[in-house]
């Protein structure tokens, strides 16, 4: 039975008592300045509060002072009246004309009360195939999360769920760096601090630093409410919405990857791109979305040498405008591929402006062939939005793709080996603000601008960035396996609702993954691929039953994307990664009265047939509709809920919708 996934008054009552009115002294804050420890903001910093409403659902509270040495405080505490959620961060600001005492480890810290407390956590995308595993913990001693080498995803997620008997928190972490969570037990339940990892530093004047954002949901009831109360939140005040407001809508992208048989998209040029998009509308397989990645700059055929942000004039004359403005005729987006904070030698920013860049050099002197562009200087930070935007106009863009491939050279060590003495995760501070404000200044600059967030993958996904922007590559592993997706999308579904797969192929003739094919696409590729985004990996000079295909499974996966996208969310089966398993979801839309069930028999699963318990509302009669074949099915909520077996083929699916409405006496 599907119980309430709205909010309740025990949910915001729970709110009330979790988050209450605080004096300032009281605030959780905690850090230490000029050597002693301060808690809250003291009477030296004369604080007032200040209330203000940011709309009809959300009010922010502000607490401000000023001590006798110029440094500012504010705190901002953030609560929505439409669900039980409530936000911490805390800046500081030195307003005096000569630099601070020093200020060591901002941290919020919190306490929750309740008894048996278990954690849920995960490794986030680590870049292998490891990744977006689950980890349950009972709290029963410290547990420190923290993620590796600067990188908000990798190896630590900074989404994860405190559980105790009578109520739950789903928490999350807003800091695209190098952030720390700490869960202490004591006596009434559980302390939790979060802070950035590493911070020992004074200010110089006018500078500002904060902490990472604090985002905590309470919820009553059992980890499927709070997790579709947190997919509700998140759809509603996260997820960007599309130009005229709504919210975001399913997108099918299209490319020409590896054109001519060079890397990645070096071999595009103006005339490949007009007749492939073309030939897409002609043939009646036109994508939402053109998709531009890495290598449209001048590169020589290597599209890691980034730091040259035009268009390669060998091959596109008259840069992109002629792409985007193909693109807007179609009315389909643009998507287009940077890399702004990775330069390499001999490029235009390397040459023009070297003192922006940060090298790294190991034990021996020898240096990396990668330059971190230094966000923290305000005028790089300046040149460098100026740039994009310019790109951003001229070119028609109406994605903008940023990526962050600092996968074994790593960021941290970058800002750990340029730090002023003295300043311990400045650099990394200023830097993270300077992100942020760049991407705020080019979604002001270009209304219905789209930002996509990529960092080798999902590496750098915590809220703060996902405020801005979607992922829509999430990891880079695994795009062909479908188990191994299978287990990523259950994480990606709990926390971060909207991401794209591909429709590829990756099952050996023995069912397994090791070694990886690249079989063609069919049925089961789409079917492994539903997701609220998606790219076909279809190619313009593709057979035509290929786009017989397409034009088969798109209308199916629009349909179901756009009930992701409005309806709560139930694994019907686990998700281990393993070719021997069978794999089952539930989307329901409870406004609409209307969801799917989608099962799928997975390559090596020896098992012919599997039982589901789908998600039922009682008193109901069912109308299902396999996708594929149309067949249909009526059955009422207390013979859904007696469970269905279904019979399947090896490395087959089917996807079926339903309506439901009451069901009269009589029946």
């Amino acid at each position: 039975m599907i119980h309430t996934n709205l909010p309740t008054a025990d949910d915001m009552q729970l709110l009330a008592r979790l988050c209450p009115q605080l004096s300032a002294r009281d605030l959780p804050l905690r850090f230490s300045y000029g050597g002693q420890t301060v808690r809250g903001m003291t009477d030296a910093f004369k604080c007032v509060c200040h209330k203000e409403r940011i709309s009809s659902e959300i009010v922010r509270t502000t607490w401000s002072g000023i001590d006798k040495n110029g440094l500012e405080i504010r705190a901002q505490l953030t609560k929505y009246r439409d669900f039980p959620v409530y936000e911490w961060c805390f800046f500081f600001t030195n307003r005096s004309r000569k630099n601070s005492l020093h200020i060591k480890k901002p941290t919020i810290a919190v306490q929750f009360d309740g008894q048996h407390p278990t954690l849920e956590h995960s490794n986030g995308d680590n870049c292998r195939k490891s990744g977006y595993s689950v980890v349950t913990d009972p709290v029963n001693e410290q547990i420190t999360l923290a993620p590796e080498n600067g990188r908000s995803c990798f190896g630590a997620f900074p989404y994860m769920r405190l559980d105790f008997d009578s109520y739950g928190l789903d928490l999350a972490i807003g800091w695209p760096a190098q952030w720390e969570a700490v869960f202490t037990p004591n006596e009434t339940g559980v302390s939790l601090r979060v802070s950035q990892q590493s911070f020992n530093a004074y200010l110089k004047p006018g500078e500002s630093i904060r902490t990472p954002r604090l985002t905590v949901l309470c919820f009553t009831g059992d980890d499927s409410r709070g997790r579709n109360l947190w997919r509700r939140w998140y759809l509603r005040h996260i997820l960007p919405r599309e130009k005229n407001g709504e919210g975001m809508r399913p997108r099918l992208f299209a490319h020409t990857y590896r054109i001519n048989d060079m890397d990645e998209f070096t071999g595009i040029t103006e005339d490949n791109q007009l007749r492939a998009i073309n030939e897409y509308d002609r043939r009646e397989a036109k994508p939402d979305a053109w998709w531009i990645d890495a290598g449209w700059y001048p590169c020589d055929g290597e599209w890691t040498t980034t730091g040259t942000w035009k268009a390669d004039k060998q091959r596109m004359p008259a840069g992109l405008g002629p792409i985007g403005k193909l693109c807007k005729e179609k009315g389909m987006d643009l998507l287009l591929w940077f890399e702004p904070e990775r330069c390499k030698k001999d490029t235009l920013l390397y040459k023009e402006h070297p003192e922006w860049l940060l090298n790294l050099t190991d034990a021996e002197g020898n240096e990396d062939n990668n330059y971190l562009v230094n966000y923290a200087d305000p005028d790089c930070l300046a040149y460098m939005t100026d740039l994009l935007d310019k790109r951003i106009k001229a070119y028609g863009v109406t994605i903008f793709r940023q990526d962050f491939n600092f996968t074994y050279t790593v960021p941290l060590q970058y800002w750990l080996q340029h730090e002023e003495e003295g300043r311990t995760g400045m650099l990394e501070n200023l830097h993270t603000q300077g992100l942020l404000q760049l991407w705020d200044s080019l979604l002001e600059r270009n209304p219905g601008l789209l930002i996509d967030s990529c960092a080798s993958g999902g590496t750098r996904n915590d809220l703060d960035i996902m405020r801005r922007s979607v992922p829509l590559q999430y990891t880079d592993v695994g795009l062909r396996n479908h188990v191994l997706k299978q287990k990523q999308y259950r994480l990606m579904f709990e926390w971060i609702p909207y991401f794209r797969s591909h429709v590829m192929n990756g099952d050996n003739a023995e069912g397994g993954y090791e070694p990886e094919s690249n079989k063609p696409m069919d049925e089961f590729a789409y079917h492994s691929a539903m997701v609220p985004a998606m790219t076909t990996m279809l190619e313009y000079n593709d057979p035509e039953p290929l786009f017989e295909l397409t034009r088969k499974m798109v209308p199916i996966w629009r349909k179901a994307a756009t009930m992701q996208l409005s309806g709560d969310y139930y694994p019907l089966s686990e998700c281990n990664n393993d070719p021997k398993d069978w794999y089952a979801v539930q989307f329901d839309c409870p406004e609409k009265h209307e969801g799917y069930i989608q099962i799928i028999r997975n390559t090596q699963a020896a098992q012919p047939r599997f039982n589901i318990r789908p998600k039922v509302r009682p008193g109901r009669k069912y109308r299902l509709v396999n996708a594929v074949t149309g067949e249909t099915v009526m059955l009422t909520s207390s013979q859904l809920e007696k469970g269905l077996q279904f019979y399947l083929e090896r490395r087959s699916a089917e996807l079926w919708f339903y309506r439901h409405e009451r069901q009269s006496e009589e029946e």
